[in-house]
C-alpha cells in the first residue's frame, strides 16, 4: 500500500508572491500549476540544499494557495490568455508564437523533511533562513518569486513544526499548526471521487468509461429531477454538496520501452534512461487547510513503477483499499 514516507519536520515556506508562473498544468486542464511542478521543484530546492551544506532530506511536498490571479481575458463563456507580444519577423509580418498561460499566486510551500541537525534553535533559524534564500533565486512553476511586501511581518517568517511522539501527538501538533496557513486552500487527491463517478454513469449507461466520468466531474451537470417529498419537478446540479472538485493531471503514463542513457537524440540528460510519456489525470478537491486532520492528508510525494510505466504524484487524502485496484481503476491516459 502506497504512503506518504515517514518524516520528523514540516518546513512552512509561507506566502510566497509568484510572478506568471504556468498556468497549463496539462494539455486538458489549466487555472493552476500541475504538483509535478511542485514535486520538481522540492527535488531542485533538494540539490540546492546539499550543495549549500544544509543536512536536510525532503520527502513530500504540500500547497496551500492564498491569492490567485489568471492572466486571462473573460468574454462570455470563452476565456484568452495575455499573451506577449514578439517581435516581426524579416518580412515585418507578426513573429509564430506558442500560446502560454500565465497566472500571478500567493502560496505557501510545506515541505515534510528529517533534519537530523536541528538539535539547536539556532541551527533550525539559519538553516530555514538559507532555504528561503536559496528559494529566492528558483522559478516556482516557471514563474518568478518577488521578493516580500511586508518581510518584517510575522507571517512572512519561514517556520518549522517537529511532528515526533504517537500519532495522536503528531495530529494535535499539526491540528494547532495549521491554522496558521489560513486563509486559504491546498489541494489534496480525490482519486475515490472518480471511481464514484464512474459507478454512478455505469447505472444508467453500463459503456460508460473512465473518460466519460472525468469529464462530468469537470463541469456542473444540471438535471431535471423533482425533490425529495415532492411532485413538482426542478432544477438540481450535482456539485451541491460535493465539495470544491476539479480535474487534474497527476502524473506521466509510459508509451514506451525505457531507453538506454544516450541512445535518443536530443535527450536534456545523455546520461538518465531515456523514456516517452503522457500525462495520467484524476480528480483533486480544494480545501480550507483547517479541514485537514493530519499533515499526511496535504502533502503529495512521487509513485514511481518503472515496470508498469507510472511515474505519478500522490495523496494521502483518501487512501485506496490496495495500490493494485488503484492502478488499475484511477489511472487512465487520453491517448
Amino acid at each position: 500500500m502506497n504512503a506518504c514516507p515517514s518524516f520528523g519536520q514540516l518546513l512552512v515556506l509561507p506566502h510566497l508572491r509568484v510572478q506568471n508562473a504556468n498556468a497549463i498544468s496539462s494539455p486538458l486542464t489549466h487555472g493552476f500549476p500541475s504538483m509535478t511542478a511542485f514535486l520538481g521543484l522540492m527535488w531542485a530546492l533538494q540539490r540546492k540544499a546539499q550543495a549549500a551544506g544544509l543536512g536536510i532530506r525532503f520527502k513530500a511536498v504540500g500547497v496551500v494557495c492564498h491569492d490567485h490571479q489568471e492572466q486571462a481575458t473573460r468574454g462570455g463563456f470563452v476565456r484568452t490568455f495575455h499573451l506577449s507580444r514578439n517581435p516581426v519577423g524579416k518580412d515585418g509580418g507578426s513573429a509564430a508564437i506558442v500560446e502560454e498561460g500565465r497566472i500571478h499566486l500567493e502560496l505557501s510551500l510545506v515541505f515534510a523533511a528529517d533534519c537530523p541537525g536541528w538539535n539547536q534553535d539556532d541551527a533550525r533559524d539559519q538553516d530555514l533562513a538559507a532555504l528561503a534564500d536559496l528559494l529566492a533565486g528558483m522559478r516556482i512553476a516557471g514563474g518568478s518569486v518577488l521578493p516580500a511586501a511586508e518581510p518584517w511581518r510575522h507571517r512572512n517568517r519561514p517556520w518549522s513544526l517537529d511532528l515526533t511522539g504517537t500519532e495522536q501527538d503528531r495530529s494535535a501538533a499539526f491540528r494547532k499548526a495549521r491554522m496558521r496557513l489560513l486563509p486559504g486552500f491546498a489541494l489534496v487527491g480525490r482519486d475515490d471521487v472518480l471511481d464514484q463517478r464512474l459507478r454512478e454513469l455505469q447505472k444508467g449507461n453500463p459503456d460508460a468509461s473512465r473518460l466519460e466520468a472525468w469529464l462530468s466531474l469537470a463541469r456542473i451537470n444540471w438535471r431535471w429531477s423533482p425533490p425529495e417529498g415532492s411532485d413538482k419537478g426542478g432544477w438540481h446540479n450535482d456539485r451541491t454538496g460535493r465539495g470544491w472538485i476539479v480535474p487534474i493531471p497527476v502524473g506521466y503514463g509510459a508509451l514506451g520501452a525505457l531507453q538506454l542513457p544516450g541512445s535518443v537524440a536530443n535527450a536534456r540528460d545523455p546520461t538518465t534512461p531515456f523514456r516517452f510519456v503522457e500525462s495520467l489525470y484524476s480528480a483533486g478537491e480544494w480545501l480550507s487547510p483547517h479541514r485537514l486532520a493530519e499533515a499526511e492528508q496535504l502533502l503529495w510525494y512521487a509513485d514511481t513503477h518503472v515496470e508498469s510505466g507510472l511515474y505519478r504524484c500522490r495523496n494521502d487524502h483518501v487512501r485506496p483499499a490496495d495500490d493494485a485496484l488503484l492502478d488499475e481503476v484511477h489511472e487512465f491516459d487520453l491517448s
